[in-house]
């Protein structure tokens, strides 16, 4: 299949089954709606592409890390919905839609991602595999660490890459190990998967930042310029435009190297790769 094709069969596994476990949760109506509203609001699906294609690669089936990349999608989602409140970022658009608290309140939007979060600790322990539930809670717990150096802490230059190697980058991390581990890698390919995911993901993060400043609303489905009103330190922020696109051109550089390391078909990953260092949302 081409790139796109394979971006298409990814979605078209997870969406049923994001809706299918989602059914599944015994839940208020306001809850169950508010949990769907944000979940099924569109968005790349990027984290369970990530773990379908991870466990492919590494010559498994995609239909095996379902519940994997279903977790990883809501773990995903909750932090948006938590992200966009007033005490977060105090955002009110998201995916192109009012935000969910501006929707359903900031009590249920609270609720919303709660709920989100122990459905994906749900489904991780169906797995029933100890290195992908593994995966699964560090990512969301780093992931957590990050957003809590963004909120707390005085951001320069240093830890600007420690912040999003949390903040952005350990549910990358967590996505590609738990495809990995379903698919039963050894040490060597770990290692290298490792490598390529944190410089994806870092690759990711700058490109976020850059689109900020050179995106639209439309394009972007969320507010554009606000990292700037708001006075973050972002990649652009601190190294200027120009230097920024060649730090996201070093970390695709960097994800392609790391890829050299591992013996399966990359094929779909390298196009990836390319794929957001010339994105537009």
């Amino acid at each position: 299949m081409e790139f796109s094709e394979k971006m298409q069969y990814y979605a078209a596994l997870t969406e049923p089954m994001l809706r299918v476990q989602l059914d599944q949760f015994e839940a208020p109506s306001v809850l169950y709606d508010s949990m769907a509203y944000s979940l099924f609001a569109g968005g790349k699906r990027l984290r369970p592409m990530l773990c379908l294609a991870a466990c492919e690669m590494c010559g498994g089936m995609p239909a095996d890390a379902l519940k994997a990349a279903c977790a990883l999608e809501m773990i995903h989602t909750y932090s948006l919905i938590h992200d966009d409140l007033p005490a977060m970022d105090d955002d009110d658009l998201r995916r192109g839609k009012p935000s969910n608290h501006k929707v359903f309140g900031e009590g249920n939007a609270i609720l919303a991602g709660d709920g989100l979060l122990s459905l994906a600790m749900h489904l991780a322990a169906q797995t029933a595999n100890a290195k992908v539930m593994q995966a699964i809670t560090r990512g969301a717990m780093d992931m957590v660490s990050g957003q809590s150096m963004d909120l707390n802490s005085k951001c320069d230059a240093e830890t600007l890459f420690k912040m999003h190697e949390k903040k952005t980058g350990a549910l990358i991390l967590a996505s590609v190990l738990a495809g990995a581990h379903t698919a039963g890698v050894g040490a060597k390919e770990v290692a290298a998967l490792t490598d390529f995911s944190m410089q994806y993901g870092l690759l990711f993060q700058i490109t976020d930042d850059i689109l900020d400043v050179t995106g639209t609303q439309e394009e972007m489905g969320k507010s554009i310029g606000k990292d700037s009103r708001d006075e973050k330190v972002t990649f652009v922020s601190v190294y200027g435009l120009d230097a920024a696109r060649e730090q996201a051109k070093h970390a695709a550089d960097a994800a392609l190297k790391a890829l050299d390391e591992f013996e399966g078909d990359s094929t779909f990953f390298r196009a990836l790769i390319e794929t957001t260092l010339d994105r537009k949302h």
